[in-house]
C-alpha cells in the first residue's frame, strides 16, 4: 500500500433536469467502478468521496462520505479535507474522469506518487481532471480555485511544484463531461461494470457518431475537428487515422482563463455563422469534409450566447424540439440537416473523446 497515498473523487454538481440527470448517472456509475479498481490495486491508503448526490449504491463501508451543501468552492472544500484527514498525498479525480483507466494503470500512479516528493502529476496542466500531488500542505501555497481546471497550473506556478504530465491517451484524457460522451462510452468495450450495466440501460442511438467515426478508416474521406483541439489530438489523428484530417483550433484553455466569463472569445467559425444562417453555415462545412466534429461552446461564447446547461445538453443529444433558446434549436436543427454527419460536444469531444474514438474505430478495423 502507498503509506499516505489518498484517492479523492468529487462528485457532483450537476443536476437539475433530466438530461443533467443522465450525465449525473454516468458519473455515478464511473466514481463506484474508480473505487473499486482503486481498492483492488491495494495501492491507496484510503478512499475519500466528496459529494452532493445520493444514491450512490452499494460502497465499500471503507470509503469515506463527504457530503457537499450549496454554496460549493471547489478549493476550499479540496483544502478543508485535506486538512480534516491529514492528507499526505492527495490523488484527486474530478467526477465522470478516468472511466478507461485500468486497476493496474491507477495503482501504478499512486505507486509513482508514493515516492514523489514536492510533485504534482496531472493528465493536463491548464484543464486538469486528474491532479495527484505532494506535499497535501501545498493547497495552502495557491489561491484557491472556484473550478478544478486550473489546480494543477496553480500547484506548479505558486506552490512551485514540479509537474509530471501523462501520456495524450484515451484513458488519462476521456472526461464525461456532456451527453456527447455518453455516445462515445457506449461504444468503447472498455468500461467497468457500472458504467457499462449503465450506458447499457440509455436510449441512445449512436448512428450518426458512427458513421463519423467510420471515415477515420478511409483514406479517401476528410473530417473537419473544430474548437479547443489540443496539438496532440491532431497529432494522433494525422498518424492513427487513415483519412485527411482539417482542425481548426481556437479558444483552448477559455475557461480557465476566464474569457468566456469576460466575453474575449473569438472564433473563426463564430465570425463566419454571423454572416449566413446556420442552414448555410453547415451547408459550407460539408465541402470542407466527410464528417465534422464540433466544440459547440466555442462559437456559443463567440457569439455571446449563454444557452442553459440543458439546451447545451439537448443540443449535443440531437433533441431541437427540447430546447429553449431559439438560436442554439435553429443550430442543432441545422446540424441534423447537414448533408454530412455532424457531431456536436464540448472541449471533451475534441480531446479524449476523439481519442476514444481513434481507438474504437483502429479496434474495429482490426488495427
Amino acid at each position: 500500500m502507498a503509506e499516505g497515498t489518498t484517492l479523492m473523487i468529487f462528485l457532483g454538481g450537476i443536476g437539475g433536469s433530466p438530461v443533467a440527470e443522465m450525465v449525473a448517472g454516468a458519473h455515478r456509475a464511473i466514481a463506484q467502478d474508480t473505487i473499486e479498481r482503486a481498492q483492488r490495486s491495494s495501492a491507496f491508503h484510503r478512499v475519500i468521496l466528496v459529494t452532493d448526490m445520493k444514491g450512490l449504491g452499494e460502497l465499500d463501508p471503507s470509503v469515506v462520505v463527504e457530503f457537499s451543501r450549496d454554496p460549493f468552492h471547489f478549493g476550499k472544500k479540496l483544502r478543508e479535507v485535506i486538512k480534516r484527514h491529514k492528507v499526505e498525498r492527495p490523488f484527486y479525480i474530478g467526477g465522470g474522469s478516468v472511466s478507461l483507466l485500468s486497476s493496474h494503470e491507477l495503482g501504478a500512479l499512486a505507486k509513482q506518487l508514493s515516492s514523489s516528493q514536492n510533485t504534482v502529476i496531472t493528465n493536463n496542466l491548464f484543464s486538469a481532471d486528474i491532479v495527484a500531488f505532494t506535499p497535501g500542505k501545498a493547497i495552502d501555497a495557491i489561491d484557491l480555485p472556484a473550478i478544478d481546471n486550473p489546480l494543477a497550473q496553480l500547484l506548479v506556478r505558486q506552490a512551485g511544484l514540479s509537474e509530471v504530465s501523462l501520456p495524450r491517451t484515451a484513458c488519462y484524457q476521456f472526461d464525461v463531461d456532456t451527453p456527447t460522451d455518453l455516445f462515445v462510452l457506449k461504444l468503447h468495450p472498455n468500461l467497468g461494470r457500472h458504467t457499462q450495466i449503465y450506458v447499457e440501460g440509455l436510449d441512445l442511438d449512436t448512428s450518426r457518431l458512427e458513421r463519423a467515426m467510420s471515415l477515420f478508416t478511409d483514406q479517401n474521406a476528410e473530417v473537419l475537428v473544430a474548437g479547443r483541439v489540443g496539438s496532440y489530438v491532431w497529432s494522433r489523428l494525422e498518424r492513427e487515422t487513415a483519412c485527411r484530417v482539417r482542425v481548426l483550433s481556437e479558444e483552448r484553455g477559455m475557461r480557465t482563463d476566464e474569457r468566456d466569463r469576460r466575453g474575449e472569445v473569438r472564433s473563426i467559425l463564430g465570425f463566419y455563422l454571423e454572416q449566413v444562417t446556420p442552414h448555410r453555415f453547415f451547408e459550407s462545412l460539408a465541402q470542407l469534409g466527410d464528417a465534422a466534429f464540433i466544440d459547440s461552446r466555442v462559437i456559443f461564447s463567440h457569439l455571446g450566447r449563454e444557452p442553459s446547461l440543458s439546451d447545451r445538453f439537448h443540443s449535443d443529444l440531437g433533441q431541437p424540439e427540447r430546447i429553449d433558446n431559439p438560436f442554439v434549436r435553429e443550430f442543432t436543427q441545422a446540424a441534423l440537416e447537414a448533408p454530412i454527419p455532424v457531431i456536436l460536444g464540448g472541449h471533451s469531444l475534441v480531446s479524449g473523446g476523439l481519442l476514444a474514438l481513434i481507438e474504437i474505430a483502429g479496434q474495429k478495423a482490426g488495427c
